[in-house]
C-alpha cells in the first residue's frame, strides 16, 4: 500500500500493489521421516493421525493432495470441517501380522495445484507390536526314541526345540511333563524347563516297563500363555541282564532199578525274564547219564529214564540241568537232582 502525493496542486493518490503468487515452495512436512507404533492386534478401520504438509503459496499453489504407496494395509483419509481446516489420518484397511511382516515403510506425498505441481515426502516408519497370538509349535506331534535298558543317570533321551513366531517375552518358552504326571515318569525322566532337555533320572528295567509314553507341553511367557505339545515314546531296549532260572516241580523218588526206559523221573521248568535271543534258553544234561530231557511245551521238560538201571553197578547219580541263553555274553543257571 503506497501513497502518492502530488504538489501545486497538492493530491494524494492511494496506490495498491498486488503481488501475483507463483508456484515457487513446495509443500513441507513436519519432518522427513516418521515412526509409528501400532500394535498387531488393531482392528481394520483403525485411525492414525497425522500431521499435514504447509505450503508458503496461496490459492491454488496452496491446494495439497495426498497420496500413500504401497497402500496394501493403509489408505489416507482427508476430512475438511466447517472450520475450513483439515485432518489427515492412516486408516487400517485389514489386519495386521507382526510374524509376517515386522515393519510397514510408506512414502507420503503432498501435491500442490500449481502448475507444474510441487511435492513434498515424509517416510512413515510403522512398527508392529507383537501380541500374544501364536502359540509354541513342535516340529512332530509324536517323538519316537530307543534307550538301552542300561542306560546310566543323566543319558540324554533327546532334546526338544519348540518354537514361537512371537517376540519378546511372547516367545520365551518353559518346558515341562503335561499334568498329570505319572510317577514311573517322575521316577524314570527328567526335564530342563529352559533347553527342552530330557535325561534319564532313575533306572530303567526293561522287564518292568518296556515302553514309556512321556506327555511335554511348551509354554510361552505372555500375559495370556499359550502352549503346545507333543508326545514322546521311549522304547526301553533288553540287554541280557538275566540268567535263566531252573526249577524242579516233581520227583518221583526213588526209581527202581527195573524201571522201564521212558519213565518220568522229574519235571523241570526254565525261565528267562529276557526277552528275543536273551531269554532263548537250552537245557542240557551234565555228566553223561542213564536219562535224557525231553522237551513237553515251551520251557518245560521231563527228565526220562533212556536206558536200564543197576543198583549194583550205580546206587546213585548227581544229574546236573544246565540252561544257557542265546544272550552275548551268555548267561546260565544249574540245578541238580538226585536219584
Amino acid at each position: 500500500h503506497l501513497e502518492v502525493i502530488v504538489d501545486r496542486p497538492l493530491q494524494v493518490f492511494h496506490v495498491e500493489v498486488e503481488v501475483t503468487d507463483i508456484n515457487d515452495n513446495p509443500p513441507v512436512f513436519p519432518e522427513s521421516e516418521k515412526r509409528i507404533i501400532i500394535a498387531e492386534s488393531r482392528p481394520p478401520e483403525t485411525r492414525l493421525p497425522l500431521d499435514g504438509a504447509s505450503d508458503a503459496d496461496i490459492g491454488v499453489n496452496s491446494a495439497l493432495t495426498y497420496r500413500v504407496y504401497p497402500n496394501d494395509y493403509f489408505t489416507l483419509d482427508t476430512q475438511n470441517n466447517r472450520e475450513q481446516t483439515s485432518s489427515l489420518s492412516l486408516v487400517l484397511k485389514k489386519s495386521l501380522d507382526r510374524e509376517e511382516i515386522q515393519e510397514h515403510s510408506l512414502l507420503l506425498t503432498a501435491s500442490d495445484g500449481g502448475k507444474p505441481e510441487l511435492t513434498g515426502t515424509v517416510q512413515l516408519l510403522i512398527t508392529i507390536l507383537d501380541v500374544n497370538d501364536n502359540a509354541p509349535e513342535f516340529d512332530r506331534l509324536i517323538y519316537k526314541v530307543r534307550m538301552l535298558e542300561n542306560a546310566v543317570n543323566g543319558t540324554l533321551v533327546i532334546e526338544l526345540n519348540a518354537t514361537d513366531p512371537d517376540d519378546g517375552t511372547n516367545a520365551d518358552i518353559i518346558y515341562s511333563f503335561r499334568r498329570p504326571v505319572s510317577p514311573t515318569i517322575l521316577y524314570a525322566f527328567s526335564i530342563n524347563a529352559s533347553s527342552g532337555e530330557i535325561r534319564t533320572k532313575g533306572k530303567l528295567d526293561f522287564e518292568e516297563k518296556k515302553l514309556y509314553e512321556i506327555s511335554v507341553e511348551a509354554i510361552d511367557k505372555g500375559n495370556i500363555p499359550m502352549a503346545g505339545h507333543c508326545t514322546i515314546l521311549v522304547e526301553i531296549v533288553d540287554i541280557n541282564d538275566n540268567a535263566p532260572e531252573v526249577t524242579v516241580t516233581s520227583l518221583a523218588l526213588p526209581v527202581r532199578e527195573d524201571a522201564h526206559v521212558g519213565t518220568v523221573i522229574a519235571l523241570i521248568s526254565v525261565s528267562d525274564r529276557d526277552s528275543g535271543a536273551n531269554g532263548q534258553v537250552t537245557c542240557s544234561l551234565m555228566p553223561h547219564s542213564p536219562f535224557k530231557l525231553v522237551s513237553t511245551f515251551k520251557n518245560y521238560y521231563s527228565l526220562l529214564l533212556d536206558s536200564a538201571l543197576d543198583r549194583e553197578s550205580v546206587a546213585n547219580y548227581e544229574v546236573v540241568v544246565t540252561v544257557r541263553d542265546a544272550g552275548s555274553p551268555s548267561l546260565s543257571a544249574t540245578a541238580s537232582v538226585s536219584v
